[in-house]
């Protein structure tokens, strides 16, 4: 009987949940997403989580592919009722997403764990993938810009990522504590990937967390982080863009230096071979990899060699 690899992906956003895809396909693998709950923020009453959503319509096979977040097919009457209320819809919300979302408050409003119903959510969706949050308590990204802070939605959605970015806080993170089943998903891994997802906004809050990133220093687990930047650009959304307004390099040497101390390895894409020294600087050992993944194919391609670089590695 063979026993399945146990993988744990920190994963946030689009990149995340393609690479938790990945996995998910494979065969012999037991799969562990830690999903990111800061972009979570409240519309006309309801509690949204956005990241650990598009993980859960993404493994359940229900994601809109064209736009990466949200319900295939999906309709918007309800924002329709809501805008001739005189309600400002910036949040596009369909009208089968704001039921998971009318659930989620509910469930939230009763007082159960928030990992709790992110399981329960994912089981009745069909999800074979564990989806854990990092923590239950409330932790909001924040971002500073040139007119004043402004919620991470409201930089992303309404405001289109078009401000600068002067500064990045994690409201909330002085006090939040770890969920038990995120550590024991790091403690025992086989194997940690950090997903190719924005490091600032997208896996900074799960490592910001007090006692993620102490957890992720002292696993047995090889770490291998796959680099969210293909020659200096990201394939979507701000990262490049923001890790430049912060002052750091936005190219893989910058991801390296980002992981220093976390990730043994860092795939990169063959575009950026170049700098497999200045990655190899920082720590970790650049491995040339296609790291695009337009399609289900790719997902499950990259993951497999991420597989096969853990046991290559363990096996040396």
């Amino acid at each position: 009987m063979n026993i399945p690899l146990k993988v744990t992906l920190i994963a946030g956003g689009v990149g995340g949940a393609k690479m938790a895809e990945g996995f998910a396909a494979l065969d012999g693998v037991r799969l562990s997403v830690i999903g990111n709950v800061a972009d979570d923020e409240e519309f006309h009453g309801l509690w949204v989580s956005p990241d650990i959503d598009t993980l859960t319509y993404s493994l359940a096979g229900l994601i809109d592919r064209k736009q990466g977040w949200g319900v295939a097919d999906e309709g918007h009457r309800a924002l329709d009722v809501l805008r001739r209320l005189g309600q400002n819809c910036w949040m596009s919300l369909g009208d089968r997403d704001f039921g998971l979302h009318i659930w989620r408050t509910m469930r939230r409003a009763r007082g159960d764990r928030p990992s709790t119903i992110a399981a329960d959510a994912a089981r009745a969706f069909g999800v074979v993938p564990q989806i854990l949050l990092p923590t239950d308590d409330r932790v909001q990204t924040r971002i500073r810009t040139d007119a004043g802070w402004i919620t991470f939605q409201q930089y992303f959605v309404q405001q289109r990522c078009e401000p600068e970015v002067r500064e990045i806080l994690f409201d909330g993170i002085e006090a939040a504590r770890p969920t038990p089943e995120a550590l024991e998903a790091i403690s025992d891994a086989d194997l940690i990937v950090i997903a190719p997802s924005n490091p600032l906004v997208s896996i900074g809050p799960i490592l910001a967390v007090p006692g993620i990133e102490d957890a992720l220093r002292a696993a047995p687990a090889l770490c291998i982080a796959v680099s969210p930047l293909i020659a200096g650009k990201v394939v979507k959304g701000p990262a490049d863009r923001m890790m430049a307004a912060l002052g750091m390099r936005a190219d893989v040497e910058g991801i390296a230096e980002r992981y220093r101390g976390l990730a043994d390895l860092l795939v990169i894409d063959h575009a950026d071979e170049a700098m497999s020294k200045q990655v190899g600087a920082h720590g970790l050992k650049a491995i040339v990899r296609d790291i695009l993944m337009p399609d289900q194919a790719n997902k499950a391609r990259l993951a497999g060699d991420i597989v096969q670089l853990a046991g290559s590695w363990r096996a040396a």
